[in-house]
């Protein structure tokens, strides 16, 4: 059976090991259909992602074939009946059919939806749990050793949005299981790549105030008001001034609701 893999790098395997195309182009045309898995990607959507609005005369034989590559590779591990209808032609359009458990995206939108439905019912530990098996399938970008055109860009920057919202919800149940020590080095790694995400400031607060170092969170607020000054010429948003005053006046627990405008 073939496996796809499009949370990092790209990666086609079967039984025997890797079998992914080493063809740029071809890693394109794959890339896209992958990302519109079960659904038909036109013949004109190809053209675009692959030449924009400069397309050469030879456009529609050439992403032709490139799809007769894509089936080739796939001949020694599907059976010989089904390869038309794996990667199948839809009228104007191509439609490649995947398992669930053959794509690493749709396991990571499965269990995204389950731990969000976990969280929202009250039970973060089960949140914690299939949130982190959702996150733990990313090996860094979606498509990251594919050049993307406007399609594939398009997917892979909701893709991150959709990756940030579920470590969000993660950090969200942690910090409800009072796993706050576990957070606080965490947070402090995030915002090293993340200065300017008022959100992460905001758990790293809570979590220091939690495990009581009042101190450190009152710290971590003003290097948060410093470098929004310096950088944006902005004030923290009314949300983190409230936790602000609410670590000032000794509350060092936040488990039980979310901070005004931050969630848990």
């Amino acid at each position: 059976m073939l496996r796809f893999q499009v949370l990092g790098r790209l990666s086609v395997t079967n039984d025997l090991g890797e079998c992914t195309p080493t063809a740029p182009m071809v890693r394109r045309v794959l890339g896209q259909l992958l990302l519109c898995t079960n659904s038909i990607v036109t013949l004109d959507a190809i053209i675009d992602e692959l030449w924009g609005d400069k397309p050469p005369k030879s456009a529609v034989p050439t992403a032709q074939t490139y799809i007769y590559q894509l089936r080739r590779q796939f001949e020694p591990w599907v059976p010989a009946d089904m390869v038309e209808q794996t990667l199948a032609t839809c009228g104007t359009g191509y439609i490649l059919r995947v398992n669930p458990d053959q794509l690493d995206l749709t396991a990571f939108l499965q269990l995204a939806r389950q731990g969000r439905t976990a969280l929202a019912a009250g039970d973060p530990a089960a949140a914690a749990r299939l949130l982190r098996q959702a996150l733990d399938l990313w090996s860094g970008s979606a498509l990251a050793d594919v050049t993307a055109g406007p399609a594939i860009e398009a997917h892979v920057v909701h893709l991150q949005e959709q990756r940030a919202h579920t470590l969000e919800l993660r950090i969200q149940a942690d910090a409800m299981l009072g796993r706050h020590r576990e957070l606080v080095g965490e947070l402090k790694a995030m915002l090293l790549t993340n200065p300017l995400n008022e959100w992460y400031h905001a758990q790293l607060i809570k979590a220091l105030a939690s495990i009581g170092r009042r101190y450190e969170s009152l710290l971590a607020y003003q290097d948060l008001r410093k470098t929004l000054s310096t950088e944006l010429g902005l004030e923290p948003s009314e949300a983190l001034k409230e936790l602000h005053q609410e670590v000032l006046a000794g509350r060092s627990r936040w488990s039980d609701r979310p901070a005004p405008g931050f969630g848990g």
